[in-house]
């Protein structure tokens, strides 16, 4: 038995110095700790982060009310630990107590049922399926995650191999390596976002380019492979039926034409939103073109939400999803939108928010489903902690797996 004992929650800062919620479950043996984390560029359709009255609503609901109700819970029962918080907000988007709220419950919980248990979360998760994933970093930023930068929100590479530790040093070397491009060509400090990704002042061909330069420089140093990628968040930039770069206005039909170039010219490999939240057709005509060369990821399309999901697999929008525990709220949610993608053949990327913590929930998540790629960034703390984590797993497992 693993009942629930008692809870804690507090405010702790998140990696852009804004308030979120930890919370603390605790069984007879067991202990579990998570924090929300906080997103700038979001998907209309995710939960709310908070009810009306913000943070402290969220906190006065918890202490009232919630602490009091899961005591005597059986934790390792997640699914029905879910379905209690969301019968406790009554909505399908956690607007009554609040989706940080309710995360950061359905996490923890997890992890105290782990730690009950005595095994790495990893393997309470996915068991025996359980695999390490590639690290997919993000080295250049823009968009709503930098000020002065390129449109296109996040420049990112993956480098692959068998040692998760020299994945993630390749991938901080690119990291570096732009930092090295750039500062030749300008007279002012390079600049970092809220995902400690270099801001730049080019244009984004420029840095389309700058960057596979890049990354084609480090995997002949170390004779990994490193795919290029990007998110552009294109939503972000969709106005009026034209996506407005810096230096252009595309149709919806030059945008495709656009992406498309980006993958058969440039050797990109990995596009995430490159479309409006709602254009499921432009996607699925984009999958279409280059979806045997690339990884076409939904991220604002979806919000890691089953029927959306649903949605763009019946539309065949993208070969791949994006997954983010706080846009649905509890991890039963997540875990339904896995299993769909995954009966249905797609890929599956595990990812962080641009205000992130420290807590490495995500590592052992992407480990436990299997993801293709844990998106966390390159550098920084906050997202330290999820890499460094990823050793620590791959140690765990016996070694390389």
């Amino acid at each position: 038995m693993s009942e629930i004992t008692g809870s804690k929650i507090r405010k702790i800062l998140d990696s852009r110095g804004n308030e979120t919620v930890e919370v603390e479950i605790f069984t007879e043996f067991g202990r579990g700790v998570s924090a929300a984390p906080s997103g700038a560029s979001k998907g209309s359709n995710e939960v709310k982060d908070y009810p009306e009255g913000g943070i402290d609503q969220s906190i006065k609901i918890f202490r009232s009310e919630i602490s009091k109700s899961i005591i005597g819970m059986e934790s390792s029962d997640q699914a029905g630990f879910d379905r209690y918080l969301e019968s406790a907000d009554g909505t399908d988007d956690f607007s009554n107590i609040g989706g940080n709220l309710a995360v950061a419950l359905s996490l923890a919980n997890a992890f105290a049922t782990s730690d009950e248990l005595g095994v790495p979360l990893f393997r309470y998760l996915g068991g025996i399926n359980a695999r390490m994933t590639t690290p997919l970093g993000n080295v250049v930023g823009g968009g709503k995650h930098a000020v002065n930068g390129t449109t296109i929100q996040e420049f990112l590479i993956a480098s692959h191999s068998g040692n998760v530790y020299e994945a993630i040093r390749a991938n901080s070397m690119v990291h570096k390596r732009i930092k090295e491009r750039a500062s030749k060509e300008l007279d002012i400090p390079v600049g970092m976002g809220d995902e400690k990704a270099w801001v730049l002042p080019f244009d984004d061909e420029k840095v389309i380019s700058m960057v596979k330069e890049a990354a084609e420089e480090i995997s002949e140093k170390t004779g990994l492979t490193i795919e290029n990628g990007m998110d552009l968040a294109a939503s972000n930039y969709f106005e009026k039926g034209h996506y407005v770069y810096r230096n252009s206005r595309l149709t919806r039909e030059e945008q495709v034409d656009f992406v498309e170039g980006i993958v058969k010219d440039r050797g990109y490999t990995v596009i995430e939103d490159p479309f409006d939240e709602n254009d499921f057709e432009s996607f699925a005509e984009l999958t279409k073109r280059v979806g045997d060369k690339a990884t076409i990821i939904g991220d604002d399309l979806y919000t890691t939400n089953y029927d959306r999901l649903q949605k763009g697999i019946g539309k065949r929008a993208s070969n791949a999803i994006l997954l983010k525990p706080n846009q649905v709220g509890t991890l039963s949610r997540l875990l339904k939108t896995w299993k769909l993608a995954k009966d249905n053949g797609m890929s599956v990327v595990v990812s962080h928010r641009s205000g992130e913590t420290t807590d490495y929930f995500i590592a052992h998540l992407a480990v436990a489903i299997g993801a293709d790629y844990l998106k966390t960034g390159t550098v920084g703390g906050e997202r330290i902690a999820k890499l460094n984590e990823l050793v620590r797993i791959q140690e765990e497992m016996g070694g390389q797996e």
